[in-house]
């Protein structure tokens, strides 16, 4: 057993994120055969993920606030602190803060066989997308 030390908060990228959004990796693999990577991750108000997929999936755990996780089809699901969201491996969705309220939650996830792929990035949400998922 050891503690873990404490990694810095580390702001995202505009490649990848519209708004300020910052995250505190919370778990990484330890051992050669571990894959769980575990972040808390904090959103500014309108601030939201560009368009993503994962390799195999993603758990998000809201902690605080509404977050907002957006699907191609036009779904959205609201979720809010205590509620958990899935989604399956390669689905593409987006998820962030509603415009007028902070959103934070845990997001959990395995690295894929390359964890260089992990995370597929692709576009950013486009404005009309984001008011309308804000405002369903």
């Amino acid at each position: 057993m050891k503690l873990m030390p404490k990694n810095p908060t580390v702001k995202n990228p505009p490649e990848q994120f519209t708004g300020d959004v910052w995250v505190d990796a919370i778990a990484t693999p330890q051992q050669p055969d571990q894959r769980m990577t575990v972040a808390l991750v904090r959103f500014a108000p309108g601030a939201h993920t560009a368009w993503h997929s994962h390799a195999r999936g993603q758990t998000l755990h809201v902690t605080e606030g509404m977050a907002l996780i957006g699907t191609r089809d036009g779904t959205v699901i609201r979720a809010t602190p205590g509620q958990t969201v899935y989604t399956p491996p390669g689905e593409e969705h987006w998820h962030g803060a509603t415009p007028s309220d902070f959103m934070e939650h845990l997001a959990m996830l395995e690295n894929g066989d390359d964890p260089a792929a992990t995370t597929t990035w692709l576009e950013h949400v486009g404005d009309d997308d984001y008011r309308a998922a804000a405002e369903a």
